[in-house]
């Protein structure tokens, strides 16, 4: 298995936070697009506190979903 470039995922999420911004001010005449820019804004925020949690010295994120204490799977 990899390791997980926490830098890169940082920067991507950068990335997309500046292109839902402009996205959102180029939609703001069109309400489904300003509304679906915020719900993709309040992901990227999710990935934010994701990334930064384990940035800042947090244990690193598992490549498997674990529900219950059961694993159900790879992500």
């Amino acid at each position: 298995m990899n390791p997980i470039d926490m830098e890169g995922l940082n920067q991507s999420i950068r990335r997309a936070r500046q292109a839902v911004e402009e996205l959102k001010r180029l939609g703001e005449d069109f309400p489904a697009v300003a509304r679906n820019a915020e719900r993709i804004l309040a992901s990227l925020k999710m990935l934010e506190i994701n990334v930064s949690d384990v940035m800042d010295g947090s244990p690193a994120p598992s490549r498997h979903h674990y529900s219950s204490g059961k694993q159900t799977g790879a992500i």
